[in-house]
């Protein structure tokens, strides 16, 4: 492809594209295919010889676009969103168009110095300490892959900074701390590092938040057993419930035990910080006084594309130290004279994408108040949907709703009294197999202490008010059909 055939197929990628967003409400949620149903479609091997673009783009229309969720959907309400915006779209165009590893300042200086730049930008929307900022000269900011990258990284460079302070320390004595509701993230972060973890627990009356008294009867019972507990993941938003864990009683236990490092994941419910009105309930003065790194994800519900996810340190050393290697071949008179950030030294690999353009593209085009207009909208919509869940006799929500998320099930009444938990339960799995078997709409399930539910989170660009009260007459319907099948299949009365 030369490049005025590149500007031809351009043209056209483009005009699909907008067609893609102009139908895409009309389009189903999920795709309509069984696994595997690629693989009778497209050769085995790759071509002999080179085809003409033309069918390449075509097929991506006729194999590819059918085999998709559509997570930009109005109708999808799963997991959590993820963002795409016209002007992340094109802002990975242009980082894709002149590529380079950005593995340090010299590899192309406007990758790092931009995002050194956008990373203090976003510190400053969410209301983040000075001490997180780049231009302090001692913590910092830094584009990740994912939360999880994030997660890990802040436990290598924990488990190394505790080594340091402890060297006679066992590999096998050191523990992790996370909870019952805490990501995977963080369970898999143990095993990537061959460490032990604690899983610590949460209760439904405390909304399902770690609070301070049960991390330090773990820290107390651990140092009996000579354990040593390094790094505690604590969350502002956890994935079942959007749970906010007690950072203020933490912030008062670690102040006991300060070899305890403290990661924030809030990865999800972390842009709400953008908005003043919603940073005392995230504990951000908490977070801003004691947390030694903070994580948050814009791609998720912040309108940046996928991969967006930003960590920042209370000391940049705190990664350096435990990540920088620098063989003959990367060192640079820039580096060695120590007046710039070489990123690579702030995460696990070596080259890293371009991905500052698109967040400087995004909070330039939305500007602040666009961006807590976007956030302060789920959050409406949520309400909405509340409001509904309120008017029904027997859809109740389980835990109070966290920002654009509502967690509920199916509590029926019944002539016997109170429904044992173990049939709420069958009754509830029934009722979101009947949601999960349409395609019109998607929501996921959890679990939680044992209580099933079903979750809906609000955040993609393109919902509304009609699509909240189509999906709660999806939601009422379903539920009246599966409790008319539970009360067959269980004999309830």
């Amino acid at each position: 492809m030369d490049i005025e055939q590149f500007r031809k197929a351009g043209y056209q990628a483009i005009d699909r594209i907008c067609e893609y967003y102009y139908s895409l409400q009309d389009k189903p949620v999920l795709p309509s295919v069984e696994p595997g149903y690629l693989q009778s479609l497209i050769p085995a091997s790759a071509p002999q010889l080179g085809e003409d673009f033309q069918l390449i783009a075509d097929d991506y229309q006729k194999l590819i676009i059918p085999g998709l969720t559509h997570w930009t959907h109005p109708s999808f309400f799963a997991y959590f969103p993820t963002s795409c915006t016209f002007e992340g779209i094109l802002a990975d165009l242009y980082s894709t168009a002149v590529v380079n590893p950005g593995f340090n300042w010299a590899a192309s200086p406007a990758c790092t110095e931009l995002e050194m730049i956008v990373m203090d930008w976003s510190a400053k929307l969410l209301g983040l300490s000075p001490d997180f900022l780049n231009t302090s000269g001692i913590g910092g900011g830094c584009i990740q892959v994912t939360a999880s990258d994030s997660a890990l990284i802040a436990c290598v460079a924990a488990r190394s900074s505790y080594q340091r302070m402890n060297p006679d320390t066992k590999m096998e004595d050191l523990v992790l701390y996370a909870t019952s509701q805490t990501h995977s993230l963080g369970v898999k972060a143990a095993m990537v590092l061959g460490l032990s973890y604690r899983i610590l627990p949460v209760k439904e009356e405390d909304n399902f938040a770690l609070r301070g008294q049960t991390l330090r009867s773990a820290l107390e019972e651990d140092a009996e057993l000579g354990q040593k507990p390094f790094i505690l993941i604590a969350t502002v938003g956890t994935t079942s419930s959007g749970a906010i864990d007690n950072l203020p009683e933490i912030k008062q236990v670690v102040k006991d035990h300060p070899y305890l490092r403290v990661h924030v994941d809030a990865a999800w419910a972390g842009v709400a910080l953008s908005c003043p009105e919603y940073r005392q309930v995230c504990f951000l003065d908490d977070i801003n006084e004691f947390a030694d790194s903070f994580c948050t994800n814009f791609h998720k519900w912040g309108l940046v594309n996928f991969d967006a996810s930003t960590l920042w340190v209370r000391d940049r050393k705190y990664l350096t130290e435990a990540l920088d290697i620098t063989p003959p071949f990367l060192r640079t008179k820039q580096g060695d004279a120590g007046t710039v950030i070489d990123y690579r030294n702030w995460h696990l690999a070596l080259g890293r994408r371009f991905r500052s353009l698109k967040f400087w593209f995004v909070l330039r085009s939305f500007g602040v108040a666009g961006f807590q207009a976007h956030i302060r909208k789920g959050i409406a919509l949520n309400r909405v949907f509340v409001s509904l869940v309120e008017t029904s006799p027997v859809i109740k929500l389980v835990t109070p709703p966290s920002f654009a998320l509502s967690v509920f099930r199916l509590c029926p009444q019944t002539q016997g009294g109170e429904v044992p938990l173990a049939e709420l339960n069958n009754l509830n799995r029934m009722f979101f197999g009947r949601i999960s078997a349409r395609t019109d709409i998607y929501l996921t399930q959890t679990v939680l202490n044992d209580v099933y539910c079903v979750r809906l989170a609000v955040g993609a660009a393109l919902t509304e008010e009609a699509h909240i009260r189509k999906a709660y007459e999806v939601i009422e319907k379903e539920a009246e059909l599966a409790i008319e099948a539970w009360k067959v299949v269980d004999g309830v009365v």
